[in-house]
């Protein structure tokens, strides 16, 4: 049976890819899409703590979060565009030598 902890297990391993996807990305979009992993991996721990003990507050905190995160996306994906149509990439390096 699977159990609280195993659901627990799960988030906590989603969420470590995501760290690892953030600390270690040069190019921005992977670096959203990391980032989504580790809301993902919160979301699957709130819903699973809620259905524990059978409250739903934490089911609505992951659909809040899941509706954050689209709007997140959109803003975020606008900007990329732009950013890539400015400067041809999406590499961070290339960004911390730009001059103002």
């Amino acid at each position: 049976m699977i159990g609280l902890s195993h659901y627990l297990v799960l988030s906590a391993i989603l969420f470590s890819i995501g760290l690892v996807g953030v600390l270690r990305r040069k190019n921005l979009l992977m670096l959203f899409f990391a980032t989504e992993i580790m809301l993902n991996a919160a979301n699957v721990a709130f819903a699973a703590i809620s259905y524990h003990y059978n409250d739903l507050s934490g089911q609505m905190f992951a659909f809040f979060v899941v509706a954050v995160a689209a709007s997140e996306i959109a803003v975020g994906l606008g900007l990329l565009v732009i950013l890539y149509k400015k400067y041809g990439t999406l590499d961070l390096d290339e960004f911390t030598v730009m001059r103002g």
